[in-house]
């Protein structure tokens, strides 16, 4: 039995659901609420002591932060592989991954948004200039590699975790309103993942915790 600890616009949590999705591991979501507070209650901090989403339970076995989960995932069901085996390859994805992982999410999360706001004064047009101006650097690298790889996804025309980790930052890029056009590889990705059901049915207008009407 596997539950995803999940909040519906949570990138990270987001990553986690493609993969499983595209490894077809059934899974239960248990909604996680970030605005609320709920990673913060007693029970959940039993789970992960970081306090953050999303943590994978599988029997027991509880594993948190997405890279981590998404590789153990794809270590312990060996169907639909997440990784290519050729080295070239495999460094690459992992390289794309961490442009996503490091250079842009870790910017623009809910804390770090926070923050800004509660401490530093951010206006919300300040607080989304920030969240483009990293957004745009990232993919940036992105573009420049897959640019030269790309066929239907980042490496070639079947997905890998490198998509896992681009889609939700596509969706948190339209949401702010960034410019795509300079992405035009990125773009076409996208593309290609509206119309694959495991992108599909992760996305966080599908969640069992989607708001009617989500906010900004």
């Amino acid at each position: 039995m596997i539950k995803l600890y999940s909040y519906f616009r949570s990138s990270s949590s987001y990553r986690v659901r493609i993969a499983l999705n595209l490894k077809n591991i059934d899974y239960e979501i248990v909604p996680v609420h970030l605005v609320k507070g709920e990673q913060h209650t007693k029970e959940f901090t039993a789970l992960n002591a970081a306090n953050k989403i999303p943590v994978l339970d599988h029997d027991g076995l509880r594993v948190a932060q997405s890279v981590a989960i998404i590789e153990y995932l794809d270590s312990e069901f060996k169907t639909d592989p997440l990784y290519p085996t050729k080295r070239q390859d495999l460094a690459l994805t992992r390289q794309l991954c961490e442009i996503i992982n490091s250079d842009i999410q870790p910017l623009q999360n809910f804390a770090v948004l926070k923050k800004l706001v509660q401490d530093h004064g951010f206006s919300e047009d300040e607080k989304v200039k920030w969240i483009r101006h990293w957004i745009h650097l990232g993919f940036q690298s992105y573009e420049a590699i897959v640019s030269k790889t790309a066929g239907d996804f980042s490496m070639g025309d079947r997905p890998t975790a490198a998509d896992c980790f681009l889609i939700p930052q596509i969706f948190n890029a339209e949401r702010f309103e960034l410019d795509m056009e300079p992405f035009p590889t990125i773009q076409k990705i996208n593309r290609s993942a509206t119309k694959h059901p495991a992108f599909v049915k992760a996305h966080p207008s599908n969640q069992p915790d989607t708001p009617a009407i989500p906010s900004k």
